[in-house]
């Protein structure tokens, strides 16, 4: 398995290098882009020139993300597609508005906008819900909600099923590094395992939800999540977006947000 990509800058080398990744063989590669064995050989070996647009097709059929579907083009000596534009920039602006929206459609439970790193970019009024009893040095820019989660003086001693969650973003983080091979996510697991060491197994739940239950002094919330993520983005800034709600998982949560 190929681990690193650093120095790597032949397209066909990087094809290779994220099929072996992906744990494809040529020949499955070719079953599902219709690429010919012989085609992809050639490629990977530096003896055929693919197009920009035969390596956005392998890539797309890998799963690349977008930057580096970007790479691979200019590995390949073509212009990159997907640009990283800045979040005040006009069209990502608007973008960023729509998604805060929902944010206050969800009142009066917490919402979040979250980036492809779980760091937070937006939440709404009931998200300090969440935060209540996290040391101030944790809730600097930018606020990692994993950290905040895990980390010792986080949230984590209000956490009643910290065993439960903590295994459900493990797995949640091992498989987007596994995904990305971004060293990002790689770091940010690494990071949360020596907070907490947790095992590869599904979450255990007794209910119909993973759910979060959170002390409140006088009480426990407890909340399930769902996330809405930002599928159609084409632009590297915005890839792995996504909103983040909670929602009462009993009336009595139901009750006392409301």
């Amino acid at each position: 398995m190929v681990s690193s990509l650093d120095g790597v800058v032949d397209a066909g080398a990087l094809l290779r290098a994220w099929r072996q990744r992906r744990r494809f063989s040529q020949q499955e590669l070719s079953n599902r882009s219709r690429v010919s064995t012989r085609h992809l050989s050639r490629v990977e070996t530096g003896r055929a020139h693919p197009s920009a647009e035969m390596l956005l097709h392998l890539a797309e059929h890998l799963d690349l993300p977008l930057r580096d579907r970007d790479r691979m083009l200019l590995a390949g000596g073509y212009a990159p597609r997907y640009g990283a534009r800045s979040r005040d920039d006009a069209l990502t602006a608007v973008v960023l508005e729509g998604l805060r929206g929902l944010l206050d459609a969800h009142l009066p439970y917490p919402a979040l906008i979250l980036d492809t790193y779980w760091d937070l970019v937006d939440a709404n009024e009931a998200a300090g819900t969440l935060l209540t009893g996290c040391a101030p040095e944790l809730l600097e820019p930018p606020v990692n909600v994993v950290r905040v989660c895990l980390h010792p003086d986080g949230i984590s001693s209000r956490i009643r099923n910290l065993d439960t969650w903590a295994a459900h973003l493990h797995r949640q983080v091992n498989r987007r590094a596994e995904r990305t091979h971004d060293p990002r996510h790689r770091e940010l697991a690494e990071e949360i395992a020596s907070y907490r060491p947790c095992g590869t197994s599904v979450p255990h739940t007794s209910g119909p939800v993973l759910t979060l239950e959170l002390d409140a002094g006088d009480g426990v919330l407890r909340f399930f999540s769902a996330s809405a993520q930002l599928d159609t983005a084409t632009d590297v800034a915005l890839e792995g977006l996504h909103v983040e709600t909670f929602l009462p998982a009993d009336a009595e949560t139901r009750r006392r947000l409301g």
